[in-house]
């Protein structure tokens, strides 16, 4: 699985299991390998063991057993490393900084990168998770802040409601995500961020 170019090199940090230290680096990798796995192998069948996961990840089982006591912790811990991944994206579109236009645009095209990318593991992301809900608490509000610099510059109407548009906006995300028949990340941003300031109707339907 390839994560987007824009964000990659940005989330090659050091991982720290909770209440822990850093993983040392080959212990990172390994680590890594079993997630990226786990997220194949579970995407193909929800129901796949550890021993599958282990097989995918080509170490043994008793090393996948060794990082995550059972399966529950590891698909736990697949959802927070996909969330931490889906927070990387859009601070590598630079959200607050880039002309909102392109920032929407690269926003976009990179939260969507991951969102089909690692769909089972963002599936099973929840708020009940302190990390998940401080991740999405943080995105939320970069996005509101990106959506008043685009009302501010004219990219939105400035009577815009910017809570709604927001999760207008996810919505169109989450429906792009499940786009089978389209796996091109910037080809699902160009037609969700179009949608979005366009919508579907004509320029002047009062006219009609």
């Amino acid at each position: 699985m390839t994560l987007p170019y824009a964000f990659r090199m940005k989330t090659q940090r050091r991982s720290t299991p909770a209440g822990g230290r850093p993983l040392r680096a080959d212990a990172e990798r390994t680590v890594t390998a079993i997630l990226e796995a786990a997220e194949r192998t579970l995407s193909r069948d929800p129901a796949a063991t550890m021993e599958q996961i282990a097989e995918a990840a080509g170490v043994a089982r008793t090393t996948v057993h060794r990082r995550f006591a059972t399966r529950e912790a590891l698909i736990d811990a697949l959802a927070v490393w996909a969330t931490q991944r889906f927070a990387a994206a859009v601070d590598a579109a630079h959200p607050d900084t880039a002309p909102p236009l392109v920032a929407l645009y690269q926003t976009t095209a990179n939260v969507l990168g991951v969102k089909v990318g690692w769909g089972f593991a963002m599936s099973q992301a929840s708020s009940a998770n302190p990390e998940v809900a401080r991740v999405h608490g943080d995105v939320r509000e970069t996005c509101e802040r990106l959506f008043r610099r685009a009302r501010e510059a004219g990219v939105l109407r400035a009577d815009v409601d910017i809570p709604w548009t927001r999760r207008v906006y996810y919505a169109l995300i989450h429906e792009a995500a499940q786009n089978r028949d389209e796996k091109d990340t910037d080809a699902l941003a160009t037609l969700v961020v179009d949608t979005l300031l366009r919508g579907a109707g004509t320029p002047h339907p009062d006219r009609l």
